[in-house]
């Protein structure tokens, strides 16, 4: 390990030990919002100082057997010893691996809750049919993980498919997971439309946008137009009767949120406020990133929803995700929510070309 990793990772112990001091200040513990960020920078370092003092103990390991290499001993031993010491480097190699790519820079967002938005694209109502499969497909994976959702708003039509549907995922990670996910979805098939049996081709976009908290943007209040009316619907006991729905428009960047699932006008305004606060969060996020001199375009995938990330073709079982000309069938369980093993894949690939922008 060469000298400037040491030092790093030597800091990082220090910030770790400090960190554990802060956990135990009555005044840090008396602030919830403090307590919460000293507690998640803490277990985000954990790792770290545990794979650091691994790799120390498995460096004085190796001192000691190359100890009792320098002393007398029989022809059956030494080579027990030596046997020993090769295992031993591999470890330490291993080890300094790891810590290499515990040691990359994260993304601050990788710990937040994220917003998804759903949206048809081209194929019409074959479009909406596989937006509402992919929305399942996401809320199947949440399922697996025990990952909570919740619906913010969702616009169907009538052949029983998504228009557009925004939802959130609440989980420690979920954007380090989710945000892979991004771009432009492709479906090959045959509608069940289709009388002549010709496979089509539709599009869904898929948006993942890492919840903003208070303190990641500032919406003053001067900033937001606010409109109440009623919801529509197909009618009943409350629809059209109360003004619960709410339209907030964010002045300085015109973004524009609407919201009426809710039954209550406040619980309206809440969820309208919260997504209004990560777009507006995600629209400066994206201006900043294009700024960087694409300093970025080594990671996998950008987000944006003009990429075309993946196909999934079901004549011929497979999904295929073009970013790193991965191919894997049981497209069944894939839209069940099996979607580690591509979510994996693009994480690995993504570490390995921060490591190579890293080395270069």
């Amino acid at each position: 390990m060469d000298a400037r990793m040491r030092e790093k990772l030597e800091g990082v112990v220090d910030r770790y030990e400090d960190l554990t001091y802060k956990l135990g200040d009555p005044a840090v513990i008396g602030n919830p919002s403090e307590y919460q960020q000293v507690a998640r920078e803490h277990n985000r370092l954990g790792p770290v100082v545990e794979k650091f003092r691994e790799y120390e103990k498995t460096e004085r390991d190796i001192q000691d057997v190359l100890d009792l290499l320098d002393g007398h001993l029989e022809s059956e031993e030494r080579a027990l010893f030596n046997q020993e010491l090769k295992e031993l480097k591999e470890r330490l190699e291993k080890l300094q691996e790891e810590l290499r790519v515990l040691l990359l820079p994260r993304d601050p967002n990788d710990d937040k809750n994220v917003i998804m938005e759903i949206r048809a694209g081209a194929g019409g109502d074959e479009a909406s049919l596989f937006a509402a499969e992919l929305f399942r497909m996401y809320t199947r994976l949440a399922e697996r993980h025990k990952w909570k959702t919740e619906v913010i708003s969702i616009s169907e039509n009538e052949a029983g498919g998504i228009k557009e549907v925004l939802f959130q995922i609440n989980a420690e990670g979920a954007y380090s997971r989710l945000k892979y996910e991004g771009g432009v979805h492709r479906v090959q098939r045959v509608p069940v439309t289709e009388s002549q049996g010709r496979i089509h081709t539709s599009t869904v976009t898929v948006a993942v946008m890492p919840e903003a908290e208070e303190i990641d943007v500032e919406i003053k209040p001067e900033d937001l137009k606010i409109e109440v009316q009623r919801a529509g619907g197909a009618g009943g006991q409350h629809v059209n009767k109360t003004e619960s729905a709410v339209r907030m428009t964010h002045l300085p960047t015109g973004i524009v949120v609407y919201c009426a699932d809710e039954r209550s006008q406040m619980q309206n305004r809440e969820k309208a406020l919260r997504v209004l606060r990560t777009r507006v969060y995600d629209y400066y996020r994206q201006q900043a990133k294009s700024a960087e001199e694409e300093k970025r375009r080594a990671q996998v995938g950008t987000g944006e929803r003009a990429e075309k990330i993946r196909t999934y073709n079901f004549p011929q079982d497979r999904v295929t995700d073009h970013r790193i000309g991965l191919t894997v069938h049981n497209i069944a369980a894939i839209m069940d929510g099996e979607l580690d093993e591509i979510i994996d894949a693009l994480a690995q690939h993504e570490q390995a070309s921060r490591l190579q922008g890293e080395e270069a």
